[in-house]
């Protein structure tokens, strides 16, 4: 298939198929894909609608900017900045291998997952993770609205800076927490818990946690709260 294919198409479906060239599908809408292999996805699916994607493989960065209305399942990407910007977005049993994933995203689910990528949706609205996997180097950060259920951190270290409205519950321990802004944090063990009453105030957030290694209350100047 020639690079930048499938331009303002609307109501296709591909199956059992290896797509191998970059820039495909753009402003399409309705599309259907089951069993595919991208070799190369770099800008594939941008502002596009109404999508589902099963059974896939998908190689390469910038894959689904601005789209929106898309389920996943099944779905393996190895490729940071996955769905920019994205919105309406539901995912089950897929694998995230990804810098930068879901950044300035709205309404995002993700069940049964494994996401592994620093920086992990910084910038987002309405995020959901239920029974999943997290890797990530300061994932989790500058988010609006944050529900966290029966998921287990591998590694996440400066994460909920600034996140307002969030409901979390990890199974593990949390390498750190810095400066949240409003919500409930409930973890077995945390190992630095960084609140800073000059950024943000304490008793907007409720922390639920047995063992906290270490109580910081000074930060440095990173992002300023939006709240």
């Amino acid at each position: 298939m020639s690079r930048s294919g499938i331009w303002y198409t609307k109501h296709i479906s591909i199956t059992d198929s290896a797509l191998q060239a970059p820039k495909l599908f753009r402003r399409s809408q309705d599309i259907t894909l089951d069993n595919v292999h991208f070799r190369d996805a770099q800008e594939t699916m941008w502002t596009c609608k109404d999508i589902k994607i099963t059974n896939t493989q998908i190689n390469g960065d910038y894959f689904g900017k601005d789209s929106q209305n898309i389920y996943l399942d099944n779905v393996s990407v190895i490729g940071n900045y996955v769905f920019d910007g994205g919105k309406n977005i539901e995912a089950h049993n897929c694998t995230f291998i990804s810098k930068d994933a879901f950044w300035n995203c709205d309404n995002v689910t993700i069940y049964d997952s494994t996401i592994d990528g620093e920086y992990l949706a910084w910038n987002t609205k309405n995020l959901t993770l239920i029974n999943c996997k997290i890797e990530s180097d300061q994932g989790l950060n500058y988010i609006d609205n944050l529900v966290i259920k029966n998921c287990d951190f591998l590694r996440i270290d400066l994460t909920f800076e600034y996140v307002s409205n969030m409901d979390v519950e990890v199974n593990n321990m949390i390498d750190s927490v810095k400066n949240p802004i409003s919500g409930k944090i409930e973890a077995p063990q945390i190992g630095s818990l960084i609140i800073d009453p000059e950024k943000i105030d304490p008793v907007k957030t409720t922390i639920i946690c047995p063992k906290i290694e270490q109580r910081l209350d000074s930060s440095d100047n990173n992002q300023q709260a939006k709240d």
